[in-house]
């Protein structure tokens, strides 16, 4: 029996197969870097060491691609658990998947993982990866998995193998005296794994629900190469200079305060403002294209949200107000989305295709339960902002519709310097998971077919994502990733066969017969917060002269210019300028070191010659100073970068 090697004319007999090292130096010798998985005839990657059949085809799976990628971190996840067992034998294993850029692994245990602690689990690694222990897959039935697992007193393990169908086979892996439950594969021997990093320690509640106990949670990195590794380590230092967490409460943009609870920040005055900014130019921006604005309630009796499908689909995900299981009484929820709100507007009067397309925007306050590990930051929040829109039209104008949504959501990233940061998704149902959607399968079907033709027209390079569909319909994510990788949806456009016709919204059609509408949700800028702190991180700090939230400091040395200075300010203030004086009696290099930290765009510096002259010194952020300014020559410098929202 033979196999042969992608891409190449060499051919191993099955002989050579009997050790992953033989198909190891086959690559090496044939030139590829070196695998620690395969894939037999193109399936699904497996482990270096799986019996091959006869006549297939092999191709290495290595570090490079994306699936190497995430069996080299899931095997160094198992490397952890096993130096943290070695150390503290009583601990009971979670799990440990491999993540963007990483790992890591639940514990259950009283150890404090603090920095000393890392520390030595991560030389316990170190030492285990250098001997040439052997990582070996095996399997048992349920029954006898779970006794295995209640024998070793790994209580997390035997709830997870009970999730599981009676006659499924479940596989483990073996290292040592290590053994562990997981489907796999991984590199067949642990001294593959040499560049690794753990990074830091945290809390995690079992299966993330917060009804669970706590755990404690390890992260970790690990790369191919030390040099990677390297790289990797200095590319998440910067990172942490720009988190939007550390850089926007030292700026002053926010705060949380614990007694007011977790993903409900406190928006500063700073932070405010540029909210209000990029509020009042999103609603401007709208209605020059014919959005009318409503203003709609932040709660509702649940019987509105029943008629939606969210009390249903969306409730563990709400704020309740009452006793929902008291079905005389009145119960009430806030409200996680403004749609079935904004549908009444519809519903207010009889309607005609003429009336078609209705656009309604708003600036929606939203409030959605989300649990406690997945908040950060102003990234995700139980209480947000939100540029939300509904366009109820005919099925001939949705394309139309579809690709104005895309258009302006565009046109709102090039603005705010976003554009090169996203990438989009096209969200599908699970055919197999219908319990999480309303609808029958062929209008989902349809829905999707009709929603990928417009974005083939449009002509947007995107991938798809099943199971990531509204549960009423499919739709178009625009991702993009914080400064640590993680990614996130930053707007939507959703195309919604379903809710009209469960809301009774009908319009008469020019033949006279009754239709329901289509209707497409969207954002325009997504959540407020979120792509404040996605522009902090982007910009360090350093906001675009229109968004910054003071654009102009007046910095006096003495208090000979105050005339001077308040009668700049005053034109400043004139013309829409966000400008403030400052007129302590500090040194001026204090003052201008001062004003750089803060990150602000301009500096007019005030001596005795300038207030004589009545002229300015103009000193930038990135320290360019020129002098002898007149103060009408800098204001229309300032309103043509202004007008044209330069980004730098």
């Amino acid at each position: 029996m033979k196999i042969k090697l992608k891409n190449s004319d060499k051919f191993l007999e099955f002989n050579e197969l009997q050790s992953a090292a033989a198909i190891i130096k086959a690559f090496e010798i044939d030139g590829e870097s070196k695998p620690f998985a395969v894939k037999i005839n193109g399936e699904e990657a497996v482990d270096i060491n799986t019996i091959i059949s006869m006549d297939a085809e092999i191709e290495p799976v290595t570090f490079e691609s994306e699936e190497g990628k995430k069996i080299f971190r899931h095997s160094a996840s198992h490397l952890m658990a096993m130096a943290v067992k070695e150390l503290y034998p009583d601990v009971k294993l979670a799990i440990g998947p491999a993540i963007e850029d990483g790992f890591y692994y639940d514990f259950d245990t009283d150890v404090v993982f603090g920095n000393a602690e890392l520390g030595e689990i991560e030389k316990t690694m170190k030492k285990l990866s250098k001997k040439n222990i052997k990582s070996e897959r095996f399997t048992l039935p349920r029954n006898e998995a779970i006794a295995k697992m209640k024998e070793m007193g790994e209580i997390y393990k035997v709830e997870l193998i009970e999730d599981l169908p009676e006659n499924s086979e479940i596989s483990f892996y073996q290292m040592g005296d290590f053994v562990d439950l997981c489907k796999g594969p991984h590199v067949p021997y642990l001294n593959m794994i040499k560049a690794f990093k753990l990074t830091q320690a945290a809390g995690a509640y079992w299966r993330g629900s917060e009804k669970n106990k706590m755990l404690k949670r390890i992260y970790g990195t690990a790369f191919d190469t030390k040099e990677a590794l390297e790289k990797h380590l200095k590319a998440m230092e910067e990172a942490r200079k720009r988190d939007h967490n550390k850089l926007g409460r030292e700026l002053e943009y926010f705060t949380t305060v614990d007694y007011i609870g977790q993903g409900l920040p406190i928006m500063l005055p700073k932070g405010a403002r540029v909210l209000q900014i990029l509020q009042r130019f999103v609603e401007d921006e709208e209605e020059k294209r014919g959005y009318l604005l409503t203003k709609t309630p932040m709660m509702a009796k649940r019987d509105l949200y029943k008629i939606s499908g969210h009390w249903s689909h969306y409730r563990s995900n709400m704020f309740i107000i009452g006793d929902e299981n008291d079905e005389e009484g009145e119960v009430f929820a806030l409200r996680p989305m403004t749609c079935p709100f904004q549908f009444q507007h519809f519903l207010n009067r009889s309607r005609s295709y003429r009336d078609l397309p209705v656009r309604l925007n708003e600036t929606s306050t939203l409030f959605r339960n989300e649990s406690s590990g997945e908040m950060h930051g102003l990234i995700r929040l139980r209480q947000f902002t939100i540029s939300e829109a509904h366009i109820i039209c005919t099925l001939e104008q949705v394309e139309q519709e579809f690709d104005n949504c895309v258009r302006l959501a565009q046109f709102m990233l090039e603005t705010v310097g976003l554009e090169e940061d996203v990438s989009y998704r096209f969200s599908l149902w699970d055919e197999n998971n219908r319990d999480k959607y309303i609808g029958d399968p062929q209008s989902w079907e349809n829905t999707q077919g009709l929603m990928r033709n417009i974005l083939n027209n449009i002509g947007i390079k995107y991938t798809e994502a099943i199971g990531e569909a509204a549960f009423y319909g499919p739709k178009l994510d625009i991702q993009i990733r914080n400064v640590f990788g993680k990614e996130d949806t930053l707007i939507t456009v959703q195309i919604d066969f379903q809710l009209a016709e469960k809301f009774g919204m009908q319009y008469t059609a020019a033949d006279g017969s009754k239709k329901h509408p289509i209707i497409v949700h969207r954002t325009s800028i997504g959540c407020y917060e979120r792509t404040l702190a996605l522009l902090i991180e982007k910009y360090a700090g350093a906001l675009p002269l229109w968004l910054s939230p003071e654009q102009v400091r007046i910095l006096t040395i003495t208090d000979r210019q105050d005339d001077w200075a308040y009668e700049v300010d005053k034109a400043l203030k004139a013309i829409g300028i966000r400008s403030e004086v400052d007129k302590r009696n500090e040194k001026i290099g204090y003052k201008i070191r001062e004003a750089k930290l803060e990150k602000l765009p301009y500096m007019i510096i005030l001596g005795d010659k300038e207030s004589d002259s009545k002229t300015l010194t103009i000193r930038d952020r990135s320290d360019s100073s020129t002098e002898n300014v007149k103060l009408d020559e800098f204001i229309a410098k300032l309103k043509q970068q202004i007008d044209s929202k330069e980004k730098y």
